[in-house]
């Protein structure tokens, strides 16, 4: 507790009394007072100080307060403008002072209970209005620096809600790197950055921030469901494939929202075998439920489906969403579904999607158990998520309820009302279960985390709800460009063979490389087991080390029909090891195509729509097309002697291609642009500088240069030349750039441009 002095006023001179519990001792003021606008903290306020207004009395006080470790606020005032000379008196009181007081809300209830930092400290400044020779003033008349509380130090201080404060500046540059898509806690670290203080300085907190972004997202707020409908009707009208739909309630409220785009939907008719629907997120700005629907493509990447907002978490919100989405997907659901255990959602699935096979994820289930065993546990908490887990992952269901039986007995579990939910629920979520059912490896970590990163993103889309929708289409075309360009790098790989078996070669030349990249991983593996014909066509296929157990397969040559008790073709649409043991040992060089499924295929398409897959394998070749020829370039760049030849043989090329008849386009003819993410290689120039240009939009910006060193061969010191290309412009024959009637066309177009 500080220590302090009381001074208390006197009468005030301009007739407004002051009553008894307000002022204690009286003492007379000093003449010789003088009136003080400044602010500095080496100052205590004294009796008799004076002020030119109320404004500069609190700026003094509250810099005092803040060397002393307290902050203040305005409390009583007093002769208002009933007296006609507006206020006469006014308290500042420590922050701590007086007591909380329960309130009564609107409909009479009491409100809940909030803690309050409010002790009754008694630490105060008075300020009383006087006129002398009719110039007002306002004196010093009561001052108390006695507190009841711990003051809190000088690093401490600058928390307080008081000294807070966020400049405009500062404001602005929160709304630019929320609209970026930043996190609150990227937006402070950048912050100190600039400012260049230490970690945690800012005069401002995370919460403050917090509190500034919730304050915009307010603005209009009655208007964003009118906002967002219409955004979502402007994005229908642009194109007929956007779907969406929404309920408004009895107040014009937004009750329920989904939407899905024009790819989405194509997505899904091929890749919605397997389907995340992640509801763990909410917009707390809107106190609403974000339900995101995401799957894989046969390259392992992300594809967007859908997303739906919901007021209310129930089963009526939550079947709502489902019938809708599969309004939007014409009738079809998926095989699987994977979501959070939610137990709403369960039952709406299963209500709506009765043939579905609906599934826990494990790793939300595994984030609960910190709460749920922690502390039951103790120092063997990890040992039973260890022992968990591997019971999660076990083939056979027999190995898995007999060890589950082990587990509880081992760790006492048997009244834990949380196991006996697990194991009231393990069709849901315990792979021996699960493996009959195709999940395209979404159960995997790896999956679940690529899954998770592209959530984080729409998550960091901080907006108004109507920019919300605009915000996840930026996202999901940005992630769909950017799965283009790794299918074309990977196209463009040279597959690598490990094994030297036909059936390697076959799958190679089939699959994706992702997929075929599973399969060589089984194909490494297979040779580390022994098969045993028990019967006719049944093998007992077991790992090498081992003298017991191991999977059933079944083969069938006449019929092509092969299965194994694993169930891992069934459950990621991978052959396991065994059955390719089992091909190897039998002299099968090929594997049946039913088991090559179209879904991991390069060319992976559905037959529903021949003009759409016609146009996206038209698309992959000329991105195709492209990327051979920026190889082209990078590779005959090297030698005078390669340049000679590319020229030669792409002139000869380009002469029979023009050799063919063109087409006359009509209305259901396919016509492709340019596109506008084209990369050209690396080319360095005499400074040894390289440089890496992208053709594309103009905010696209160019890559800096950067050295490159070049390396002797055969201790020979190569340097490249500057080339000169005299080539046309457009591509044609018979002129060179100088002359080139694009370059002379005064209607060059944007466009134009952009392709140069």
């Amino acid at each position: 507790m500080s220590e302090g002095t009381s001074m208390v006023m006197e009468s005030s001179e301009n007739g407004t009394d002051l009553s008894q519990d307000d002022t204690g001792t009286i003492e007379e003021m000093p003449e010789d007072t003088i009136l003080s606008q400044q602010t500095s903290v080496n100052l205590v306020p004294f009796i008799g100080q004076r002020f030119v207004s109320q404004d500069a009395a609190y700026e003094f006080y509250c810099s005092f307060a803040k060397q002393c470790g307290f902050s203040i606020r305005r409390h009583r005032t007093r002769g208002k403008d009933g007296v006609g000379r507006g206020v006469t008196r006014r308290d500042f009181t420590c922050h701590r002072g007086g007591y909380p007081q329960t309130k009564l809300s609107e409909d009479g209830k009491m409100q809940r209970n909030r803690k309050s930092s409010r002790c009754g400290c008694k630490a105060y400044m008075r300020i009383v209005k006087r006129a002398d020779f009719d110039v007002p003033e306002w004196r010093v008349t009561g001052f108390s620096n006695i507190h009841n509380h711990e003051l809190l130090k000088a690093n401490e201080v600058h928390l307080l809600p008081a000294y807070c404060s966020i400049t405009p500046d500062d404001k602005v540059r929160i709304c630019m790197f929320a609209k970026a898509g930043m996190s609150v806690r990227q937006m402070l670290r950048l912050m100190e950055l600039e400012k260049g203080v230490k970690l945690g300085c800012l005069p401002f907190t995370e919460i403050d921030v917090r509190n500034l972004l919730q304050s915009f997202r307010n603005v209009n707020r009655d208007y964003d469901p009118i906002d967002l409908i219409a955004m979502c009707k402007k994005l229908k009208d642009e194109n007929p494939q956007f779907q969406y739909d929404f309920k408004l309630d009895g107040h014009n409220r937004l009750e329920y929202i989904a939407w899905s785009y024009a790819s989405s939907v194509q997505l899904y008719e091929t890749f919605g075998d397997a389907v995340v629907f992640d509801t763990t997120h909410r917009m707390d700005s809107y106190d609403m439920l974000l339900g995101i629907w995401v799957g894989v493509d046969n390259h392992g990447l992300t594809s967007f489906f859908g997303c739906v907002l919901l007021r209310d978490e129930n089963v009526h919100s939550f079947s709502w969403g489902l019938k809708t989405f599969l309004g939007f997907m014409k009738g079809k659901a998926p095989q699987t579904l994977l979501t959070d255990q939610n137990m709403w959602l369960k039952e709406a699935i299963a209500i709506e999607m009765p043939e579905t096979k609906h599934a826990f994820c494990i790793w939300h289930i595994i984030s609960k158990f910190s709460d749920w065993f922690s502390l039951l546990l103790g120092s063997r908490y990890y040992d039973w998520k260890s022992d968990f887990y591997r019971l999660y992952g076990l083939e056979l269901l027999e190995d898995f309820e007999e060890e589950w039986r082990e587990a509880v007995d081992k760790y006492g579990l048997h009244d834990n009302k949380h196991v006996i939910s697990l194991y009231a629920l393990r069709t849901f979520w315990a792979l021996p279960f699960l493996r009959p059912y195709f999940f395209a490896g979404l159960t995997s970590s790896c999956q679940s985390e690529t899954i998770n990163a592209f959530i984080q993103r729409i998550l960091s889309a901080q907006s108004q709800l109507d920019r919300f929708v605009e915000q996840v289409a930026e996202i999901v075309e940005f992630n769909d460009r950017a799965g283009s360009k790794q299918k074309i790098q990977r196209k463009m790989q040279k597959v690598s063979l490990k094994t030297g078996s036909p059936i390697e070669s076959h799958a190679a030349t089939v699959l994706t490389p992702y997929a075929f990249g599973k399969l060589q991983e089984e194909l490494l593996l297979a040779p580390q087991y022994a098969s045993f014909l028990v019967d006719e066509g049944c093998f007992q296929v077991k790992h090498h080390t081992h003298m017991d157990g191991g999977c059933k397969v079944i083969w069938v040559p006449c019929e092509e029909h092969i299965s194994c008790s694993c169930h891992n073709f069934e459950f990621s649409g991978i052959l396991c090891r065994h059955v390719l043991r089992v091909l190897s040992s039998n002299n099968c060089f090929h594997i049946p195509d039913q088991y090559l499924p179209s879904r991991w295929r390069v060319n992976a398409s559905s037959s529903a729509n021949p003009l759409r897959n016609a146009m996206r394998e038209h698309s992959e070749k000329m991105q195709l097309l492209e990327s051979m020829a920026s190889t082209l370039i990078a590779e005959s760049i090297e030698t005078e002697e390669r340049l000679d030849v590319a020229c030669e043989q792409t002139s000869m090329v380009l002469s029979r291609i023009k050799d063919l008849p063109r087409p006359t386009h009509g209305a259901n003819d396919i016509v492709y642009n340019c596109p506008s993410d084209l990369i050209l290689p690396e080319v360095e120039d005499t400074d040894g500088i390289v440089q890496s240009f992208t053709l594309g939009t103009s905010h696209e910006s160019l890559t800096s240069g950067k050295l490159k060193e070049r390396r002797p061969r055969d201790g020979i010191d190569i340097t490249r030349k500057r080339r000169h290309f005299s080539g046309s412009c457009c591509g044609q024959f018979g002129h060179d750039s100088s002359d080139c009637p694009m370059i002379g066309d005064d209607n060059l177009n944007g466009d134009a441009l952009g392709y140069l």
